[in-house]
C-alpha cells in the first residue's frame, strides 16, 4: 500500500504520484496535506527547496477541486515564470488521471493571449507571477470572487523581488471566507506583517532549516584570490568529467561573463538569467533536463523552481548576500539519496561569511586544495581509458573499414598505439596544465583573521599600486565590508579586482582598489544607490585605517573637510 493512501487520496491521484515514485511522505507533505484536507484553518510553513512542498499543497488543492465548476477555486502565486510553469506542470502531473480539471500557468515575458483563451475556457487552478495576475485581474479576466485557497509560494523571494504592494493588491481582491497557505524559507519582518493582514489563527509547520538529503551533501571551499574564481571553475570541471551541476554567480553580467568564457573554452555549458525570453529559457533548460548541457550558470533569481533531479555539484561562484539562501543552492543536489556536492570558492575576506552560513544552517565546510595539473591530468586520462574500455563496438558496422585500418596501423607496434591513441584526446589538457600553478591561498578556516576581511599583506599586492577611495555610506546604511566588495564587484562587472584595506565608518567608508581599475571603478558606479542613497565616490587622500575596530572620526560634508585624529580640519583634495 502506498504511504499516502491513509491521507484519503482520491485513487486516481494516488495512481498518478506513484508512477511519479512517490512512495514516502516528506516531512512538510505529512505535516500539511491532513490538515489541508481536513480543515479551512489558514497555515505558515517553513520550507526549503528540495523539501515536497509542491505536493503538499498541491495535493489537497486538486483533492478539493469541484470539477464540474469551471471557475477559479485555488490560485498559487509564485514569484519567477519558471516555478509557475513548473508547479503548473506538477500539478498536472499529479491530475492526469482526473477528467474535467483545469490547471493553467499565467506570467509575463510570454503572449497573454494564450492564456486569455484558456481562462475563458475555465482554470478551477491557476498558477501565476504577482505581475501578469494582476494585470489580469485588472483586465477582468481573473475572476477571484469564487477562490477559496490562495497559496503564496517562496514569499520571502517574492517580497524580496518588491512584490510586497502586487500581492496585496491581488489577495484585497480575494474572498474574505478562504484559506490562506503562506510557504516561505525564512520568515521577515514583510513576510510577519502580510501574516498578520491577510491571515487568521493560522497553524505553523515546518520541515526544518536543513534541506531533505542535506545529510547526503559535501561541504568544501577553495581559497583563492578573487582574481583567480574562474580558473578553479575550470579545474573543477576539468577534473570531474561526469559533472551535471549548477554555478551560481551574483549579477546577471557575472552570470553571462562566466558562461561565455565557459563555451569559449570548449565546456559544455550555457546560463539563464533575466535577459532571456521565455523561448531561450526553455531552450537552455530543455538541454539541461536533458543532459545536454553539463553546467549551467544562473542567478538565484533565474534559477527558483528549477526542478533538476541528480545534479552532482552546486558550485557558488560567489558566496549569497543572505546566508541561508545557501541552503536553498547546496539543497539542489544529494536528493533522494544519492550524494552531492557543493563547493565556495572564496577569498581570504570572506571566511566570516562561511562562519554565518555554518551558525544558519548547522551544516560544516571543508577546505580543500584546488586541484592541481597533475590531478587533473592523471584523472582525465584515466577517465578515457575506462571510457574507451566501455564504448560499445559494432563490429558490423565497422568490419568494411578494418582493413584499411590496420594497413594504416600497421608500422606502429602496440606500445606505440596506444601511446598515439591516448595522446589524441589527452594532450590538450597536459600541454594546459603542464605548467599550471598553485593558485590556493592561506588563511586558516575560522581563526582569528577571520574578522578582518579587508586586510592582505605586502605580499598580496602582486598588482601594483593602490587608489584610496572615500563613499559616502557607512555602517547606519548597512554597509559592510562583504557589501561594500559586492558593489564594487557590481560596478567593476567582474570579481577579478584586488580590493585592498577597508575602514566602514559610521556615514561614510574607505577603501583601496588596484589602481588599474580607478577609472573603471569611477565610471561604473555612477547613478548608483546604496539603501535608498545615491552614492558618491572620491579619491582620498587619506587611507584606510588598518584596525577592524577603528573608531569613526566627523566629518563635515558641507565644507569638504574631516577631523583628523589631533582635532584639526584637514582638506579632502578631489581629483
Amino acid at each position: 500500500m502506498n504511504s499516502f493512501t491513509p491521507f484519503g487520496l482520491y485513487p486516481e491521484i494516488i495512481k498518478a504520484i506513484s508512477e511519479l515514485g512517490f512512495e514516502n511522505p516528506t516531512p512538510i507533505q505529512s505535516k500539511t496535506v491532513p490538515h489541508l484536507l481536513s480543515t479551512n484553518q489558514d497555515l505558515i510553513a517553513s520550507a526549503q527547496t528540495g523539501t515536497g512542498k509542491t505536493a503538499a499543497f498541491g495535493l489537497p488543492s486538486i483533492q478539493l477541486t469541484h470539477i464540474e465548476d469551471k471557475s477559479t477555486q485555488t490560485l498559487v502565486l509564485c514569484p519567477t515564470r519558471e516555478l509557475c510553469v513548473q508547479i503548473a506542470k506538477d500539478l498536472g502531473d499529479y491530475s492526469k488521471y482526473m477528467n474535467g480539471i483545469n490547471i493553467l500557468a499565467v506570467y509575463g515575458g510570454a503572449s497573454i493571449q494564450p492564456q486569455l483563451k484558456s481562462l475563458k475556457k475555465g482554470a478551477q487552478i491557476v498558477i501565476g507571477t504577482p505581475g501578469r495576475t494582476k494585470d489580469l485581474i485588472k483586465r477582468n479576466k481573473l475572476k477571484l470572487s469564487n477562490v477559496s485557497r490562495v497559496v503564496l509560494d517562496e514569499a520571502d523571494e517574492m517580497l524580496t523581488m518588491g512584490f510586497k504592494e502586487d500581492l496585496e493588491e491581488i489577495l484585497a481582491t480575494t474572498p474574505k471566507e478562504k484559506q490562506t497557505l503562506l510557504f516561505s524559507a525564512t520568515m521577515s519582518k514583510k513576510i510577519i506583517s502580510i501574516t498578520k493582514k491577510y491571515m487568521n489563527d493560522p497553524l505553523e509547520v515546518s520541515a526544518g532549516k536543513a534541506n531533505l538529503g542535506a545529510e547526503n551533501v559535501e561541504h568544501i571551499y577553495y581559497m583563492v584570490q578573487a582574481k583567480d574564481r574562474y580558473e578553479v571553475l575550470k579545474r573543477i570541471a576539468d577534473i570531474n568529467p561526469n559533472i551535471y551541476g549548477i554555478v551560481f554567480c551574483r549579477t546577471r553580467r557575472e552570470t553571462k561573463d562566466v558562461s561565455n568564457k565557459l563555451m569559449h573554452d570548449g565546456y559544455n555549458a550555457d546560463a539563464i538569467h533575466g535577459e532571456l525570453s521565455q523561448g531561450q529559457r526553455d531552450e537552455v533548460m530543455g538541454k539541461f533536463r536533458k543532459r545536454q548541457l553539463q553546467i549551467l550558470v544562473a542567478t538565484d533569481v533565474a534559477a527558483r523552481g528549477l526542478d533538476v533531479n541528480d545534479l552532482t555539484h552546486i558550485i557558488n561562484y560567489n558566496l549569497p548576500d543572505d546566508s541561508e539562501i545557501y541552503t536553498h543552492r547546496s539543497g539542489r543536489t544529494g536528493r533522494a539519496g544519492k550524494d552531492g556536492i557543493s563547493i565556495a570558492i572564496i577569498h581570504t575576506r570572506e571566511i566570516r561569511r562561511l562562519n554565518e552560513i555554518e551558525n544558519i544552517s548547522g551544516i560544516r565546510f571543508s577546505k580543500k586544495q584546488v586541484p592541481n595539473g597533475i590531478d587533473i591530468c592523471q584523472t582525465r586520462l584515466f577517465s578515457l581509458i575506462d571510457k574507451i574500455k566501455k564504448v560499445d563496438v559494432d563490429e558490423k558496422q565497422i568490419a568494411p573499414f578494418l582493413p584499411s585500418i590496420y594497413e594504416k596501423l600497421s608500422s606502429l607496434d602496440r606500445e606505440e598505439l596506444i601511446q598515439h591513441f591516448v595522446s589524441t584526446e589527452f594532450n590538450r589538457y597536459l600541454s594546459y596544465y603542464k605548467n599550471a600553478r598553485d593558485i590556493n591561498t592561506s588563511g586558516k578556516h575560522g581563526d582569528s583573521r577571520s574578522g578582518n576581511r579587508g586586510k592582505r599583506t605586502k605580499g598580496q599586492r602582486a598588482t601594483g599600486p593602490f587608489t584610496n577611495f572615500y563613499i559616502n555610506v557607512g555602517y547606519v546604511s548597512k554597509l559592510n565590508p562583504a557589501r561594500l566588495i559586492g558593489l564594487i564587484n557590481e560596478s567593476l562587472g567582474s570579481s577579478s579586482a584586488e580590493i585592498g584595506h577597508i575602514d566602514i565608518k559610521k556615514t561614510f567608508s574607505f577603501f583601496e582598489i588596484e589602481k588599474a581599475k580607478e577609472a573603471q571603478l569611477m565610471k561604473g558606479i555612477q547613478g548608483k544607490k546604496f539603501e535608498g542613497r545615491p552614492i558618491e565616490l572620491e579619491i582620498s587622500q587619506e587611507k584606510p585605517e588598518k584596525r577592524s575596530n577603528s573608531k569613526d572620526r566627523s566629518f563635515n560634508r558641507k565644507r569638504g573637510k574631516r577631523k583628523g585624529s589631533d582635532g584639526r580640519r584637514k582638506k579632502r583634495r578631489r581629483k
